[in-house]
């Protein structure tokens, strides 16, 4: 019987692009999709959809549980870090399949600073970070940061890059926390002071079962969707992103990942920047859900990591003789109000035609 599985914010460009890897995966599957927005939600190409409360409201996981039982579904599948939270702590009340880690793992994951602290404490390359305590302390910290002119300054939670900003001075970290507290009503105790890393930034995805690396793949980010308009000019989110074979980011997310628990199970989706050694340094991890590019592992390589998820959180078979499923020059391309295109680097100029003469075809490794 096809296995049937309900992802949690259908609609959205994640949760349709998952959808996508699903389908691409195995055509078999039964999808149901849900939201909380119904606007989204009429956006979804699951095959039924449900129209649930917010994640963060009591009557979410009530919801989840008629469906669950109405559809007869065999694996939930969140998909942003509130879902994973609502989901993960209310675990024994869902009747079907999860496949999370412990709950504590996703309390901590979703804290960046108390993340950095861990990983920091157990050899893993993380970028030095510190609490800001009040506006008032942010000249000391700022100096115990030793990182020549810059340094980055972001909220300890949420995604989207949401209140991360490079500053060149303790004044512009004071006046970008006083914006936050001001306008948005973001206190200053909810942001970090860090390394500012200038190298290249790297998404890394793999899924695990019970503390063995199942499927890992690497990733480069080559510019930011809607990144002209960010006060950092990068998002965790491209327009641009490439296949790339990097073993030492490979290494570093697994032995991060390795270290939050040993018999640690389900998806993590693991940022990372070089620091001015060239030195990939983890800045946030994912926890128990893929990122919004999944179609760029899903669609190319070896093994489409989606599927890969599936079977294995329902206790299937599944081969895979090399962990590491390394693949280069595979390009993501992704603009507002169109499906993500996936191209080899050999396919970029098929079909287009050069007015002038003056175009020459890039170096394939190049962005």
């Amino acid at each position: 019987m096809a296995a049937r599985l309900l992802v949690v914010g259908a609609g959205s460009g994640s949760g349709n692009s998952l959808i996508r890897s699903l389908r691409a995966g195995d055509p078999s599957f039964v999808v149901v999709g849900c939201h909380d927005d119904r606007f989204t939600l009429k956006k979804s190409t699951a095959e039924r959809n449900f129209l649930v409360p917010r994640a963060t409201e009591p009557g979410f996981v009530a919801a989840l549980r008629r469906i669950v039982e109405a559809e007869k579904i065999d694996l939930v599948i969140p998909n942003t870090d509130v879902d994973v939270w609502a989901i993960s702590r209310a675990r024994r009340r869902i009747p079907c399949r999860l496949f999370l880690p412990r709950h504590a793992v996703v309390e901590l994951c979703q804290d960046k600073y108390a993340l950095t602290v861990f990983l920091r404490a157990r050899g893993v390359p993380v970028p030095r970070t510190y609490p800001v305590t009040s506006r008032a302390a942010i000249r000391k910290i700022y100096g115990r940061l030793r990182s020549g002119t810059r340094a980055w300054c972001r909220i300890r939670r949420g995604s989207g890059s949401r209140g991360a900003v490079p500053v060149a001075s303790p004044r512009q970290a004071v006046n970008w926390i006083r914006f936050w507290e001001e306008m948005r009503g973001v206190p200053a105790r909810a942001f970090t002071l860090a390394e500012y890393l200038p190298g290249r930034d790297f998404a890394c995805q793999s899924v695990w079962k019970e503390g063995r690396l199942v499927l890992i793949k690497t990733c480069e980010r080559v510019s930011y969707f809607g990144g002209g308009s960010q006060p950092s000019g990068a998002s965790s989110i491209s327009a641009l992103a490439k296949t790339v074979v990097e073993p030492r980011v490979a290494e570093v997310s697994a032995d991060a990942i390795r270290v939050l628990d040993r018999r640690i199970s389900g998806a993590f989706s693991v940022d990372l920047k070089e620091n001015v050694g060239g030195v990939p340094c983890i800045t946030e991890i994912n926890v128990g859900r893929f990122i919004t590019m999944m179609n760029l592992f899903d669609l190319t390589g070896k093994h489409n990591m989606a599927l890969a998820y599936v079977r294995l959180a329902l206790d299937e078979p599944l081969h895979i003789a090399d962990a590491y499923d390394a693949v280069e020059d595979h390009y993501f391309v992704r603009d507002v109000d169109t499906e993500p295109g996936i191209f080899h680097a050999d396919e970029l100029f098929k079909g287009i035609d050069d007015a002038d003469g003056s175009m020459t075809k890039p170096d394939a490794g190049g962005g």
